[in-house]
Protein backbone atom coordinates (compact mmCIF):
# COMPACT_ATOMS: atom_id res chain seq x y z
CA UNK A 1 0.00 0.00 0.00
CA UNK A 2 1.41 3.60 -1.24
CA UNK A 3 1.85 6.00 1.88
CA UNK A 4 0.01 8.69 2.11
CA UNK A 5 2.60 11.98 2.61
CA UNK A 6 2.06 14.08 5.99
CA UNK A 7 1.13 16.76 3.87
CA UNK A 8 -1.76 15.04 2.44
CA UNK A 9 -2.37 13.95 5.78
CA UNK A 10 -2.81 17.41 7.07
CA UNK A 11 -4.73 18.27 3.95
CA UNK A 12 -7.57 15.53 4.36
CA UNK A 13 -7.81 16.29 8.52
CA UNK A 14 -8.64 20.01 7.67
CA UNK A 15 -10.75 19.07 4.86
CA UNK A 16 -12.90 16.84 7.51
CA UNK A 17 -12.57 19.05 9.94
CA UNK A 18 -13.91 21.90 7.87
CA UNK A 19 -17.09 19.50 6.79
CA UNK A 20 -17.58 18.99 10.85
CA UNK A 21 -17.72 22.52 11.31
CA UNK A 22 -20.53 23.20 8.27
CA UNK A 23 -22.78 20.06 8.88
CA UNK A 24 -24.54 19.31 12.03
CA UNK A 25 -22.97 18.92 15.55
CA UNK A 26 -24.43 16.90 18.27
CA UNK A 27 -27.54 18.13 19.14
CA UNK A 28 -26.83 20.97 16.39
CA UNK A 29 -24.38 22.50 17.79
CA UNK A 30 -21.08 23.20 16.52
CA UNK A 31 -17.83 22.99 18.81
CA UNK A 32 -17.24 26.75 20.01
CA UNK A 33 -15.12 26.73 23.25
CA UNK A 34 -11.27 26.87 22.65
CA UNK A 35 -10.47 23.66 23.76
CA UNK A 36 -13.36 22.04 21.61
CA UNK A 37 -11.70 23.55 18.32
CA UNK A 38 -8.40 22.80 19.75
CA UNK A 39 -9.29 19.28 20.00
CA UNK A 40 -10.89 19.20 16.55
CA UNK A 41 -8.27 20.91 14.75
CA UNK A 42 -5.11 20.85 16.30
CA UNK A 43 -4.97 17.82 19.02
CA UNK A 44 -4.22 15.14 15.68
CA UNK A 45 -0.78 17.06 15.50
CA UNK A 46 0.03 18.65 18.60
CA UNK A 47 -1.38 16.35 20.75
CA UNK A 48 -4.63 17.01 23.48
CA UNK A 49 -2.21 17.87 26.24
CA UNK A 50 0.21 20.20 23.66
CA UNK A 51 2.86 18.24 24.28
CA UNK A 52 2.69 16.84 20.03
CA UNK A 53 2.10 13.94 19.13
CA UNK A 54 4.92 11.01 18.36
CA UNK A 55 6.36 11.10 15.27
CA UNK A 56 5.44 7.61 14.09
CA UNK A 57 1.45 8.45 14.36
CA UNK A 58 2.08 12.18 12.58
CA UNK A 59 4.14 10.51 9.55
CA UNK A 60 6.70 13.28 9.13
CA UNK A 61 10.35 13.56 11.20
CA UNK A 62 10.38 16.93 12.07
CA UNK A 63 9.60 17.18 15.74
CA UNK A 64 6.48 19.02 16.86
CA UNK A 65 6.70 22.18 19.19
CA UNK A 66 5.70 21.53 23.02
CA UNK A 67 2.87 24.12 23.91
CA UNK A 68 3.52 23.56 27.26
CA UNK A 69 7.10 24.85 27.54
CA UNK A 70 6.83 28.52 28.78
CA UNK A 71 10.39 29.30 26.73
CA UNK A 72 8.93 28.44 23.78
CA UNK A 73 5.15 29.20 24.23
CA UNK A 74 5.29 32.63 26.11
CA UNK A 75 7.55 35.17 23.91
CA UNK A 76 5.70 35.49 20.39
CA UNK A 77 2.51 38.10 20.56
CA UNK A 78 -0.98 36.44 19.83
CA UNK A 79 -0.61 38.19 16.51
CA UNK A 80 2.10 35.54 15.73
CA UNK A 81 0.46 32.94 16.34
CA UNK A 82 -2.66 34.10 14.82
CA UNK A 83 -1.23 34.52 11.48
CA UNK A 84 0.63 31.35 11.29
CA UNK A 85 -3.06 29.49 12.12
CA UNK A 86 -4.66 31.68 10.01
CA UNK A 87 -2.79 31.46 6.47
CA UNK A 88 -0.15 28.59 7.68
CA UNK A 89 3.77 27.95 8.54
CA UNK A 90 4.52 29.44 5.30
CA UNK A 91 3.19 33.01 6.28
CA UNK A 92 6.28 32.95 8.77
CA UNK A 93 8.60 30.98 6.98
CA UNK A 94 8.03 27.95 9.13
CA UNK A 95 7.56 24.88 7.58
CA UNK A 96 4.73 24.21 5.50
CA UNK A 97 3.18 20.87 6.95
CA UNK A 98 1.55 23.49 8.99
CA UNK A 99 -1.67 23.77 7.47
CA UNK A 100 -4.07 27.00 7.17
CA UNK A 101 -7.00 27.10 9.34
CA UNK A 102 -8.15 30.66 8.16
CA UNK A 103 -11.15 29.31 5.69
CA UNK A 104 -12.06 26.18 8.27
CA UNK A 105 -12.62 29.11 11.51
CA UNK A 106 -13.43 32.68 11.85
CA UNK A 107 -11.32 34.86 13.65
CA UNK A 108 -13.05 34.81 17.02
CA UNK A 109 -12.72 30.47 16.94
CA UNK A 110 -9.18 30.93 15.80
CA UNK A 111 -8.54 33.51 18.60
CA UNK A 112 -10.33 31.09 21.19
CA UNK A 113 -8.38 28.98 20.38
CA UNK A 114 -4.96 30.54 20.74
CA UNK A 115 -5.93 31.62 23.81
CA UNK A 116 -6.53 27.80 24.82
CA UNK A 117 -3.41 27.29 23.45
CA UNK A 118 -1.86 30.20 26.42
CA UNK A 119 -2.67 27.66 29.21
CA UNK A 120 -0.50 25.19 28.23
CA UNK A 121 2.19 27.25 29.74
CA UNK A 122 1.22 27.44 33.79
CA UNK A 123 4.00 28.89 35.40
CA UNK A 124 2.86 32.58 35.21
CA UNK A 125 6.45 34.02 35.49
CA UNK A 126 7.08 34.15 31.86
CA UNK A 127 5.68 37.48 30.53
CA UNK A 128 3.36 37.14 26.77
CA UNK A 129 5.08 38.24 24.02
CA UNK A 130 2.34 41.37 23.84
CA UNK A 131 4.86 43.11 26.27
CA UNK A 132 8.14 42.62 23.47
CA UNK A 133 7.57 45.76 22.12
CA UNK A 134 9.63 47.61 19.35
CA UNK A 135 12.87 48.32 20.42
CA UNK A 136 13.56 52.03 20.35
CA UNK A 137 17.07 53.43 19.37
CA UNK A 138 17.82 55.03 22.84
CA UNK A 139 15.42 53.48 25.30
CA UNK A 140 16.35 50.20 27.16
CA UNK A 141 12.85 47.61 26.65
CA UNK A 142 11.57 46.22 29.76
CA UNK A 143 11.08 42.41 28.40
CA UNK A 144 13.48 40.18 28.52
CA UNK A 145 15.36 39.08 24.96
CA UNK A 146 17.21 36.78 23.27
CA UNK A 147 18.74 39.11 20.20
CA UNK A 148 22.13 40.18 18.41
CA UNK A 149 22.50 43.70 17.02
CA UNK A 150 24.65 45.66 15.58
CA UNK A 151 24.45 49.16 16.39
CA UNK A 152 26.09 52.35 14.60
CA UNK A 153 25.96 56.02 15.90
CA UNK A 154 28.12 58.54 13.90
CA UNK A 155 28.55 62.15 13.87
CA UNK A 156 30.54 64.31 11.72
CA UNK A 157 34.12 63.08 13.71
CA UNK A 158 33.23 60.27 15.48
CA UNK A 159 31.49 56.86 15.08
CA UNK A 160 31.17 54.24 17.38
CA UNK A 161 29.72 50.60 16.25
CA UNK A 162 28.55 48.15 18.51
CA UNK A 163 28.10 44.56 18.53
CA UNK A 164 25.07 43.67 21.86
CA UNK A 165 24.54 39.70 22.92
CA UNK A 166 21.38 39.77 24.61
CA UNK A 167 20.60 36.12 26.05
CA UNK A 168 17.22 35.29 28.41
CA UNK A 169 18.09 33.75 31.77
CA UNK A 170 14.99 31.35 32.72
CA UNK A 171 11.48 33.40 33.03
CA UNK A 172 12.22 37.19 34.16
CA UNK A 173 16.07 37.83 33.61
CA UNK A 174 18.86 39.03 30.83
CA UNK A 175 22.26 38.89 30.23
CA UNK A 176 24.03 41.00 28.11
CA UNK A 177 27.30 42.01 26.52
CA UNK A 178 28.09 45.22 24.57
CA UNK A 179 31.49 45.17 22.53
CA UNK A 180 31.72 48.74 20.59
CA UNK A 181 34.58 49.76 18.07
CA UNK A 182 35.23 53.20 18.15
CA UNK A 183 35.86 55.65 15.64
CA UNK A 184 37.48 59.56 15.55
CA UNK A 185 39.23 61.87 13.68
CA UNK A 186 42.43 63.40 13.82
CA UNK A 187 43.47 66.88 13.88
CA UNK A 188 45.38 66.00 10.74
CA UNK A 189 41.81 64.26 8.80
CA UNK A 190 42.96 60.54 9.43
CA UNK A 191 41.25 58.55 11.67
CA UNK A 192 42.18 56.51 14.98
CA UNK A 193 39.95 52.85 15.33
CA UNK A 194 40.01 50.88 18.41
CA UNK A 195 37.53 48.72 21.22
CA UNK A 196 35.81 51.12 22.70
CA UNK A 197 34.65 50.91 26.41
CA UNK A 198 33.06 47.38 26.98
CA UNK A 199 30.17 46.58 29.20
CA UNK A 200 27.76 43.80 30.37
CA UNK A 201 24.66 44.21 32.17
CA UNK A 202 21.40 42.37 33.63
CA UNK A 203 17.83 42.95 33.24
CA UNK A 204 15.35 41.35 36.04
CA UNK A 205 11.79 41.85 35.42
CA UNK A 206 9.80 43.19 38.72
CA UNK A 207 6.40 43.18 37.21
CA UNK A 208 4.03 42.32 33.59
CA UNK A 209 0.50 42.15 32.80
CA UNK A 210 -1.22 41.65 30.06
CA UNK A 211 -5.02 42.36 29.82
CA UNK A 212 -7.04 38.95 28.94
CA UNK A 213 -9.12 40.02 25.37
CA UNK A 214 -8.74 43.15 25.60
CA UNK A 215 -6.66 45.75 23.14
CA UNK A 216 -4.16 47.95 24.28
CA UNK A 217 -4.04 46.67 28.03
CA UNK A 218 -0.77 45.63 29.43
CA UNK A 219 2.70 46.69 31.06
CA UNK A 220 5.97 45.40 32.30
CA UNK A 221 8.17 46.80 34.94
CA UNK A 222 12.14 46.24 35.32
CA UNK A 223 15.11 46.88 37.15
CA UNK A 224 18.77 46.60 35.50
CA UNK A 225 22.30 47.53 35.96
CA UNK A 226 25.52 48.16 33.39
CA UNK A 227 28.64 48.25 34.15
CA UNK A 228 31.28 49.71 31.61
CA UNK A 229 35.30 49.55 31.63
CA UNK A 230 37.75 51.66 30.23
CA UNK A 231 39.22 49.71 27.59
CA UNK A 232 38.79 52.08 25.08
CA UNK A 233 41.86 54.77 25.15
CA UNK A 234 40.72 57.85 26.25
CA UNK A 235 43.56 59.81 24.54
CA UNK A 236 42.76 58.88 21.44
CA UNK A 237 39.28 59.23 22.04
CA UNK A 238 37.93 55.90 21.97
CA UNK A 239 37.00 55.53 25.67
CA UNK A 240 35.98 57.35 28.38
CA UNK A 241 38.94 56.14 30.89
CA UNK A 242 36.36 55.66 34.25
CA UNK A 243 34.61 52.31 34.85
CA UNK A 244 30.60 53.59 35.06
CA UNK A 245 27.94 51.55 36.24
CA UNK A 246 24.46 52.65 35.21
CA UNK A 247 21.41 51.46 37.54
CA UNK A 248 17.70 52.27 35.42
CA UNK A 249 14.50 51.04 35.79
CA UNK A 250 12.50 50.31 32.18
CA UNK A 251 8.78 50.48 31.93
CA UNK A 252 6.42 49.59 29.11
CA UNK A 253 2.22 50.20 28.78
CA UNK A 254 0.66 48.65 25.65
CA UNK A 255 -2.15 51.48 24.29
CA UNK A 256 -4.84 50.78 21.76
CA UNK A 257 -4.65 50.27 18.01
CA UNK A 258 -1.13 48.99 18.05
CA UNK A 259 0.27 51.89 20.28
CA UNK A 260 2.80 51.73 22.93
CA UNK A 261 4.98 53.63 25.70
CA UNK A 262 8.40 52.84 26.92
CA UNK A 263 10.14 54.81 29.61
CA UNK A 264 13.89 54.26 31.37
CA UNK A 265 15.41 56.46 33.70
CA UNK A 266 18.89 55.88 35.80
CA UNK A 267 21.92 57.39 36.56
CA UNK A 268 25.06 56.91 35.47
CA UNK A 269 27.71 57.00 38.49
CA UNK A 270 31.44 57.36 37.82
CA UNK A 271 34.99 55.44 39.30
CA UNK A 272 36.37 59.39 39.22
CA UNK A 273 33.34 61.89 39.01
CA UNK A 274 36.16 65.01 38.30
CA UNK A 275 37.14 63.07 34.94
CA UNK A 276 33.33 61.64 34.21
CA UNK A 277 30.96 63.30 36.00
CA UNK A 278 27.57 61.26 37.53
CA UNK A 279 24.42 62.13 35.47
CA UNK A 280 21.31 61.09 35.27
CA UNK A 281 19.16 60.68 32.59
CA UNK A 282 15.53 59.75 31.26
CA UNK A 283 14.38 58.34 28.09
CA UNK A 284 10.90 58.15 27.14
CA UNK A 285 9.37 56.54 23.82
CA UNK A 286 5.83 56.39 21.70
CA UNK A 287 5.06 54.99 18.60
CA UNK A 288 2.72 52.51 16.66
CA UNK A 289 3.01 49.40 14.47
CA UNK A 290 1.42 49.36 11.43
CA UNK A 291 1.42 45.93 9.41
CA UNK A 292 1.34 45.18 5.84
CA UNK A 293 -1.90 43.17 4.51
CA UNK A 294 -1.73 39.41 4.97
CA UNK A 295 0.69 39.42 8.00
CA UNK A 296 3.31 41.01 5.78
CA UNK A 297 5.73 43.72 6.95
CA UNK A 298 5.65 45.53 10.05
CA UNK A 299 6.36 49.10 10.06
CA UNK A 300 7.01 51.21 13.57
CA UNK A 301 7.38 54.52 13.26
CA UNK A 302 8.87 56.23 17.11
CA UNK A 303 9.38 58.88 18.62
CA UNK A 304 12.41 59.39 21.25
CA UNK A 305 12.77 62.38 23.90
CA UNK A 306 15.75 61.81 25.87
CA UNK A 307 17.06 64.35 28.50
CA UNK A 308 20.00 63.97 30.34
CA UNK A 309 21.90 65.89 33.41
CA UNK A 310 25.54 66.32 35.30
CA UNK A 311 24.70 66.32 39.11
CA UNK A 312 26.03 69.46 39.22
CA UNK A 313 24.68 72.81 40.87
CA UNK A 314 25.00 74.40 38.39
CA UNK A 315 24.13 71.91 35.20
CA UNK A 316 21.11 72.75 32.74
CA UNK A 317 19.14 69.38 30.97
CA UNK A 318 20.54 68.37 27.41
CA UNK A 319 17.10 67.76 25.43
CA UNK A 320 17.30 65.83 22.19
CA UNK A 321 14.55 64.32 20.30
CA UNK A 322 15.02 60.99 18.21
CA UNK A 323 12.36 60.58 15.07
CA UNK A 324 13.36 56.74 13.80
CA UNK A 325 11.13 54.11 12.01
CA UNK A 326 11.38 50.11 13.02
CA UNK A 327 10.52 47.63 9.97
CA UNK A 328 11.19 43.69 9.69
CA UNK A 329 13.30 42.48 7.18
CA UNK A 330 12.31 38.61 7.03
CA UNK A 331 9.21 36.60 6.47
CA UNK A 332 9.71 35.42 10.41
CA UNK A 333 10.27 38.78 11.47
CA UNK A 334 13.08 38.32 13.18
CA UNK A 335 15.73 40.28 11.24
CA UNK A 336 14.93 44.08 12.20
CA UNK A 337 16.23 47.55 10.99
CA UNK A 338 15.64 50.60 12.57
CA UNK A 339 16.94 54.08 11.22
CA UNK A 340 16.64 57.24 13.38
CA UNK A 341 18.24 60.82 13.76
CA UNK A 342 18.79 62.18 17.47
CA UNK A 343 18.66 65.94 17.18
CA UNK A 344 19.56 68.22 19.91
CA UNK A 345 17.01 70.36 21.01
CA UNK A 346 19.36 72.86 23.34
CA UNK A 347 23.42 73.43 23.24
CA UNK A 348 23.45 72.17 19.89
CA UNK A 349 26.96 74.25 19.57
CA UNK A 350 28.08 71.25 21.46
CA UNK A 351 26.18 68.72 20.59
CA UNK A 352 26.35 67.10 17.57
CA UNK A 353 22.90 65.73 15.21
CA UNK A 354 24.16 61.63 15.24
CA UNK A 355 22.95 58.82 13.00
CA UNK A 356 21.74 55.72 14.63
CA UNK A 357 20.79 52.86 13.07
CA UNK A 358 20.69 48.76 14.37
CA UNK A 359 20.27 45.76 12.96
CA UNK A 360 19.01 43.18 15.44
CA UNK A 361 18.65 39.61 14.78
CA UNK A 362 16.36 37.63 17.06
CA UNK A 363 18.13 34.35 17.14
CA UNK A 364 15.70 32.34 19.27
CA UNK A 365 13.33 32.81 16.20
CA UNK A 366 15.94 30.85 13.83
CA UNK A 367 19.41 31.42 11.95
CA UNK A 368 20.20 34.77 10.90
CA UNK A 369 19.69 33.44 7.52
CA UNK A 370 16.29 31.36 7.36
CA UNK A 371 13.00 32.92 8.00
CA UNK A 372 13.40 35.27 4.73
CA UNK A 373 11.29 33.16 2.04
Amino acid sequence: MARISASTRAGVALFVFSVGLSGPGEAGQQPQSGRDLYLNACAACHGPDGKGMPRSIVGFDIALPDLTRCSFATPEADADWFAVAHSGGAVRAFDRRMPAFGEALNNEQLTSVIRHIRTFCTDKAWPRGELNMPRALLTEKAFPENEALLTVAASGDAATTSIIYERRLGARSQFELVAPVAFSETDLGGWRTGVGDLAIAGKHVLFHSVGRGSVGRGSIVSVAGEVSFPTGDEDDDLGSGVTKFEPFVSYGQLLPRDSFFQFQGGIELSSDSERAPHEGFWRAAIGRTFFEPNFGRAWAPMLEVVAAREVEDDASVAWDVVPQLQVSLSRRQHVLLNVGVQIPVNGRQDRPTRVLCYLLWDWFDGGFLSGWR
